[in-house]
Order: C-alpha cells, then sequence, then structure tokens
C-alpha cells in the first residue's frame, strides 16, 4: 500500500510537466503558477486552518524563515518550470527536475558541512554528463555557443531552487505542525506571486482560460499539489523515508509515456540515453548513505 501511495503521489507530479507543456500557448507561466497555487489554498484551508490559528505564536515568531522557503518552494520553483514549459519539452522537463537531489548534495556540503564521499562526487559527474547530454541535444561542443534551449536552463535553474527549498524544509520550527507549515508557506508563496502576476499582465497582457485550462489548473491545484503531498507522506509513514524516496526517480518514465501519449513528443536515444545517466549517478550519490541507514 506504501508503494501504490508513492507511486500515485508521483503520477500526479508527473502531469504538472504535461500541463506545463500544453498550456505554454494559452497561459502565461505567473499566472498557470498563481492558478495552481490559489486552488491548493482553497482547498487545503477548511482542512488546515484550524491548525494554523492555534499556532499562530510559532508562524509569527519564524515568518522571516517560512517567507524564504515560501518564496524557493512555492514561488520561484514552479513558475521556472512553466517558465521551460515553453520552450523545452515535458519529458526534459522531467528528466531535469530529478537532479534536485545532486544539487541537495551540494548544498548540504557547502551550508551543513556534510561530507563529499566518493559515491556523491562520482555520482554528481554522472549527473552532470547527462544533464549536459540533454540540454545540448548529444551535442556538449554546444556549450562553446550556448545555443541549447532555454527552457532547459529555466528547468535546471529550478531543480536548483527546489533543491534550496528541500535544505530549508530540514530546518522546520519544531513548533509548528506540518499542517500549519504547509498552509502557511502556500499563502506566503502565493503572496509573493501577486507583484510578479502584475508585471506579466502589464507586460505579456491577459491569459487565455479556457476550460481546458481551468481544469488543468484544478487539476495542478488538487492533485499535484494537495493529493500528492497527502499521498507522499502516507507513503513515508507506511514503508520509511528512503524507499519512498527511491519511487521519486520513476518520475521521468510517467511523464514521458504521458508526453508520448498526449503531447505526441517523441522518445528517443538521447532522452533514454540521459534519463539513465542521471538516474545511475542519483542511485551511485546515494549509496553510502543509504548503507548507513541500513
Amino acid at each position: 500500500m506504501g508503494y501504490l501511495c508513492a507511486i500515485a503521489a508521483t503520477v500526479f507530479w508527473s502531469g504538472n510537466f504535461i500541463i506545463a507543456r500544453e498550456l505554454n500557448d494559452n497561459v502565461a507561466p505567473v499566472s498557470l503558477a498563481f492558478g495552481r497555487w490559489l486552488v491548493a489554498v482553497l482547498v487545503l484551508l477548511p482542512f488546515a486552518i484550524r491548525s494554523l490559528i492555534t499556532q499562530w505564536a510559532g508562524v509569527k515568531a519564524n515568518l522571516g524563515y517560512l517567507s524564504v522557503t515560501a518564496f524557493t518552494g512555492v514561488t520561484l520553483f514552479n513558475t521556472l518550470l512553466y517558465m521551460g514549459g515553453h520552450t523545452t519539452g515535458a519529458l526534459n522537463l522531467a528528466l531535469i527536475s530529478i537532479t534536485s537531489p545532486i544539487f541537495m548534495v551540494i548544498f548540504a556540503r557547502i551550508f551543513y558541512a556534510e561530507p563529499l564521499t566518493l559515491y556523491k562526487a562520482a555520482g554528481i559527474m554522472l549527473v552532470a554528463a547527462g544533464v549536459i547530454a540533454l540540454i545540448t541535444r548529444g551535442q556538449p561542443a554546444r556549450l562553446l555557443n550556448l545555443t541549447f534551449s532555454i527552457g532547459d536552463v529555466w528547468m535546471l535553474t529550478g531543480a536548483m531552487i527546489f533543491a534550496i527549498y528541500s535544505i530549508l524544509v530540514i530546518r522546520k520550527p519544531r513548533e509548528l505542525g506540518l499542517w500549519a507549515f504547509q498552509l502557511s508557506t502556500f499563502m506566503l508563496g502565493l503572496i509573493f506571486l501577486l507583484p510578479l502576476l502584475a508585471w506579466e499582465y502589464t507586460v505579456v497582457g491577459p491569459s487565455v482560460f479556457d476550460a481546458g485550462a481551468i481544469y488543468s489548473i484544478l487539476y495542478l491545484g488538487v492533485f499535484a499539489s494537495l493529493f500528492s503531498f497527502v499521498l507522499w507522506n502516507q507513503s513515508i509513514l507506511l514503508i520509511g523515508v528512503s524507499k519512498t524516496g527511491m519511487v521519486y526517480y520513476t518520475l521521468p518514465i510517467f511523464s514521458g509515456v504521458m508526453a508520448w501519449y498526449f503531447l505526441g513528443e517523441q522518445i528517443g536515444w538521447l532522452h533514454l540515453g540521459s534519463g539513465v545517466l542521471i538516474v545511475a549517478g542519483i542511485f551511485l550519490a546515494n549509496r553510502q548513505r543509504k548503507s548507513k541507514q541500513r
């Protein structure tokens, strides 16, 4: 049951990349991110408002920390993902997104002085090779002319931002429960999106929200935000963090199948080879740590 919960959460997250690619012509990135988190807040509010009220003193005491966490994980990460969806494929978005654990290793070394083992170093090199192959379309010489897709760069930046967010979550204040923490970061991230939304409206103009776009935003808010969160945490309770975390690396598989089925994107040897390098690097980077946990 625990694995089923983790797989379901990963499938819901995979749909995020498909929608990012599918709506790129009609809905601007900030508008899509704002709509998603507005739905998530409205759905989560009835379940978490009591926790937020009872722990309000803790929220005020940690407002600075919560603001930075919300800005990175809610405001920036998904907006960069949707920006990437305008110029690169859904499978590329998914493959690059799973480099976040490697950035977590690097940032943990920088900020928390965690040791960088041989396994971790080798894993980082493999992941870097996979990402370079992907964003240069198998021609590393393109790096000299910077001709690779800007969407890949946005997604890679987003993966780094999500790693920073994950490092911050480790420091979650003990006086804040999970629901109060989640709702407060959702709400703060939504507030931080307002100036970006105003800027986008002025420069780009209003987005077109047809029936398909509205259904997609409802999916993102309910399934890719709230339901995925609940299922993921239930999986952790049932089978543990390590086993649940390994399921996340199936993300490109689900995203690739969805991109092929819904968007007609082709899955080539470059995608498969890059995916193998990235996943192998992540497994290698986590090998020693998981051995110690056992």
